[in-house]
């Protein structure tokens, strides 16, 4: 619960990681990687693809391909996803840059474009 701010209405705004807002230790980590498989199944819904059909792309099990679609993400990293994206012909590009003063702490994000 990093960053919370009370509006004043009532409503707290979160910090937009909801893993940080519930308390996850590894909230970074979790964050980036709903986003990469948001956007590996954003790919997949545009090809309109069987999951066995993702599968043969992707070079993983039919039950692994059930799994990403679910978000169930624990037998997944992040190198991982990065992989399944590029199987997708999207390429993936990691930025390291110095973080804002006004930031208390560095963070981890996934921008799909």
């Amino acid at each position: 619960m990093v960053n919370r701010k009370d509006d004043g209405a009532g409503v707290i705004r979160g910090t937009g990681n909801v893993f940080a807002d519930l308390g996850y230790p590894d909230a970074a980590e979790r964050q980036a990687k709903l986003r990469l498989a948001y956007a590996v199944n954003e790919l997949l819904d545009q090809r309109q693809l069987t999951q066995a059909a993702a599968a043969r792309i992707l070079g993983v099990t039919q039950p692994k391909v059930s799994a990403l679609r679910h978000y169930k993400l624990a037998g997944f990293s992040v190198e991982r996803l990065m992989t399944l994206v590029t199987a997708l012909d999207r390429d993936v590009e990691i930025v390291i840059k110095k973080k804002p003063r006004s930031r208390r702490t560095a963070q981890i994000r996934v921008v799909a474009a």
